[in-house]
């Protein structure tokens, strides 16, 4: 569901310097200084093993691992859409053969731990020995997919190896999907006496949950990414330093980046006025006052995810379910939602509508835009008439031009929404939906509860659970519902069974075509494989499930609108919610120096 991640600093940042003198381009580079980044409101880093436990998949922990220990293959925006061929990578483009059954991957040359020993094929085996012998103990774990879908992984060189595939995949699936949760991990240093992987993973897990140690502790100094944590407090909030043996491109130019939290929206903004964070973001109630935030030399950047949003429909309740498995019915709610209205008013254009499963750029167009006047004809066509204000079925049955299966005679069109609280802008949202469906005949009843409540509630369930009647249409998408890995396919969410899938959408069309996107470039037999099938694969996939409706979607917000000193340059806001501090870099206005009280200095290249 929705991972934050944002980054701050306190103590070390600007407190009142920010330039005001320089636009966002120009000026000259300096070396050093500190940036400050704002964590979102009660965001906490707080894991630091690679591997993620349940509980522990936020998208802020990813971000700082993947600053101390290389991932693999790191997505990097390009254009629309995102490749895996990044500098931020520690592995060259993966290689596929034998009808993409094989995948050999090389490791880029002159990598070393911070204790100069080589990073190696056995620090990435030390890693997939760990996940499929805990695969139960591992978050990222779901039935068939890594590690169940690789037969033997070979070891060929000390910087290559590789995996024997149950079947041919799509490449471009596999890459994104699979192995992007592939990383070395020091073995040497983390396994020097050779302990089953069982054994191993059970040590490293006790390190792992020893939050207050995680700056001082011995195991996580070896490190071969360009930061080494220098503070990691019980508040959460962590201070990197750049590692000085880091052997790849992109060395940092910064000093230190410090990330902090804090415990409301309110005590951010208020730091954010007062000049006190390099890095930050503004309400978007506030948008109006960007221009105040720009005199103040901040440039205003929406952060836009990699992710889609949606009001989930629980297919298992048992009076709900039998309207939200009608098209007809799911077809008309969705043509009372007037994305694009809400979009611009209410969320201040930091919104854009979702048109699908997948990222509104792989899509041609909205299959069911704003149309009152069509709902309201589809109702009447399938037995709905109104009766005091309130729609009622006057034609029960399963037969053309009837309200369906499981509907009775007499039955009212009500429906509630459990929507999480806190945010004014998904408040005001969630009005004008119910507004709509009222001006139809629709009654919605909305609660609102903490999102955690929320993301409790709204979970996979069978009608005769109690939990299931808890709940019949939920919302957690203040900031987004679902963030992608940079494939956009659907098994986690939409399959049947997903472990996602909190409304129970089972169709077998839309588990064929999930299907697709992970096979379709694998040829049956011996050939030439054609990789526009995926790109076709995916879209086929997007199109149809986006007619499907098996949500309801709703506008998709930016991560955040993000507030970012003029003067700090080489930020690129990664539709993954990854980060990149080693890119940043502090500049000062031409002709003229630049006083920081942290000491930056002037030669920096970029």
């Amino acid at each position: 569901m929705v991972l934050f991640g944002v980054l701050a600093q306190a103590g070390c940042g600007p407190r009142g310097n920010v330039v005001t003198d320089l636009g966002p381009t120009g000026g000259t580079p300096v070396a050093g200084g500190t940036v400050t980044m704002a964590l979102p409101p009660a965001a906490t880093p707080n894991w630091i093993f690679p591997i993620g436990a349940p509980g522990y998949l936020a998208s802020y922990n990813s971000a700082v691992q993947n600053l101390l220990f290389l991932p693999l293959f790191a997505p990097e925006k390009k254009g629309a859409a995102l490749t895996m061929d990044s500098p931020h990578s520690l592995a060259r483009p993966p290689r596929y053969s034998d009808g993409n059954k094989t995948v050999t991957i090389t490791l880029k040359k002159g990598y070393e731990w911070s204790d100069g020993t080589p990073v190696t094929t056995r620090d990435v085996k030390f890693w997939f020995d760990l996940i499929k012998h805990n695969k139960e103990e591992w978050a990222g774990y779901s039935p068939g997919l890594m590690p169940d879908d690789v037969n033997a992984f070979e070891s060929v060189d000390d910087r290559t190896f590789r995996l024997r595939l149950d079947r041919g995949y799509n490449p471009a699936w596999f890459t994104a999907n699979e192995l992007q949760d592939a990383v070395a991990l020091p073995a040497h240093a983390w396994n020097p006496g050779h302990q089953d992987p069982k054994k191993a993973f059970s040590r490293l897990l006790r390190h792992a949950k020893r939050f207050s140690h995680f700056a001082t502790d011995p195991l996580w100094k070896t490190v071969n990414g360009p930061w080494t944590v220098e503070k990691w407090t019980t508040s959460g909030q962590v201070s990197l330093i750049p590692n000085r043996k880091y052997r790849g491109p992109d060395k940092p130019h910064l000093d230190r980046v410090v990330l902090k939290p804090f415990t409301t929206a309110d005590s951010e903004f208020n730091v954010l006025r007062a000049g006190g964070v390099d890095y930050g973001y503004i309400p978007p109630s506030v948008m109006a006052q960007s221009a105040k935030f720009k005199e103040m030399g901040y440039r205003i950047d929406p952060w836009e995810g990699w992710a889609v949003t949606y009001i989930v429909l629980n297919y298992h309740h048992p009076t709900a379910g039998p309207l939200l498995r009608q098209s007809y019915l799911r077809q008309a709610l969705q043509h009372l939602i007037d994305q694009k209205a809400i979009s611009r008013v209410i969320w201040h254009g930091s919104a854009a509508p979702t048109l699908g499963p997948v990222p509104a750029s792989l899509l041609d167009g909205d299959p069911y835009p704003y149309d009152p006047r069509k709902a309201r004809v589809l109702l009447a066509a399938h037995g709905w008439a109104g009766r005091g204000g309130v729609l009622r079925c006057v034609r029960p049955g399963s037969g053309a031009g009837q309200c369906g299966t499981g509907i009775v005679d007499g039955q009212e069109l009500r429906l509630s929404l459990l929507s999480q609280s806190g945010s004014t802008e998904t408040s005001n949202t969630m009005q004008a939906i119910k507004s709509e469906f009222g001006k139809a005949g629709i009654v919605l009843g909305i609660r609102q509860q903490p999102l955690n409540t929320v993301l409790g509630t709204t979970v996979p369930c069978k009608t005769s659970e109690p939990l299931c009647s808890e709940w019949q249409l939920g919302f957690f998408g203040t900031q987004g519902s679902w963030y992608f890995p940079p494939d956009p396919s659907g098994e986690k969410i939409f399959a049947t069974n997903a472990p996602s899938n909190m409304g129970n959408w089972s169709d077998p069309q839309t588990d064929r075509l999930i299907r697709d996107t992970a096979y379709s470039d694998a040829p049956p037999a011996s050939g030439r494989a054609d990789p526009r099938l995926a790109s076709r694969a995916l879209r086929t996939y997007g199109r149809t499930v986006a007619r499907q409706l098996p949500v309801l979607w709703t506008p998709n917000p930016a991560y955040q609108v993000s507030a970012i000193r003029n003067d700090l340059r080489g930020v690129e806001q990664n539709p993954t919610l990854s980060l990149a501090p080693q890119d940043w870099y502090f500049v000062k206005a031409d002709g003229k120096k630049r006083g920081r009280k942290d000491g930056a200095k002037d030669g920096a290249g970029t």
